[in-house]
């Protein structure tokens, strides 16, 4: 059985951070080792909260005690997602070179949050110096702008945006929520770069009261656990896609502002609708959808 180190916060009511992306690995059988960077009460989204995060040193000291009981060595990847201060940044940093020296052939699934609150020079710091320790790294169509410091508004352009990154230190890129312009209004988009292959895929855009938190946590978690398992790139984009869309569909029929979890598990296990992805790259005949 694989395992996964997630560094991310918290929520006591609902889905956020490992409380959105724990459950779906586990259901996908990974082992999930959570490092809770904060404890809140619930997610920022509803304008009140109570709760607090972790010192950065404690952040080490408990990675630092998986070490002693010589367990370092059976973990295969490192999840992080919102980093709320540059310490917490660092000790991530700390966190994946310490893993990878106990397992070379572990690797770090890096979610970049930027401008959520953290402030312009935990935001810079995450600009400059993270993607050298990543090896996926997942964006948002805004994160991935400010990486390059420039506009995109195509899938073309931000597959040349995803390679510029790759020279940066990652392997692959995982674009959320990209804005296409030549894509319709209601559809979501994602990407996936490497240097040889560009994959897109949608799924339908559910006109919510409130967008429902943690979508990005589950999108991530579920790849990663079924890279783990085994999948080629594709299928596994294409199964964390359409896990993705089971659940919001679900949520949406349900009337729920919090994701349906564990209502939707057999469908976030085998979706019940497969959305393919396609080649964006090459001649127009690659460029259909399968």
């Amino acid at each position: 059985m694989k395992n996964v180190l997630s560094i991310q916060p918290h929520v006591v009511f609902g889905h956020a951070g490992n409380s959105a992306a724990v459950f779906p690995m586990q259901r996908l059988g990974v082992n999930v080792w959570p490092l809770d960077t904060m404890q809140f009460s619930n997610h920022m989204q509803y304008g009140h909260w109570a709760g607090s995060a972790i010192d950065a040193p404690q952040m080490m000291e408990l990675v630092e005690g998986i070490g002693a009981i010589g367990m370092l060595r059976r973990c295969d990847a490192i999840i992080s997602g919102y980093l709320g201060s540059q310490t917490h940044a660092q000790a991530v940093v700390d966190i994946v070179r310490t893993v990878k020296a106990a397992n070379p052939e572990a690797w770090h699934f890096w979610t970049p949050v930027i401008g959520a609150g953290a402030g312009a020079t935990v935001d810079e710091y995450l600009l400059e110096a993270m993607p050298a320790f990543a090896d996926i790294l997942c964006p948002t169509h805004d994160a991935l702008q400010k990486l390059v410091g420039r506009a995109i508004e195509t899938a073309e352009e931000a597959v040349s945006a995803c390679r510029e990154v790759l020279r940066r230190g990652p392997q692959m890129v995982l674009v959320k929520q990209l804005v296409d312009r030549n894509s319709p209004a209601d559809r979501v988009n994602l990407l996936l770069v490497t240097e040889r292959e560009a994959w897109m895929t949608q799924h339908p855009r559910y006109p919510f009261a409130r967008q429902p938190v943690g979508v990005g946590e589950l999108t991530s978690s579920t790849f990663v656990a079924r890279r783990l398992n085994g999948d080629s790139l594709r299928t596994a984009f294409e199964h964390a896609v359409s896990a993705v869309h089971a659940v919001l569909k679900a949520t949406y029929a349900a009337g729920r502002y919090e994701l349906e979890l564990v209502a939707t598990q057999e469908h976030i296990a085998k979706p019940p609708e497969w959305l393919g992805a396609w080649s964006i790259e090459g001649t127009t005949e690659r460029r259909r959808r399968p």
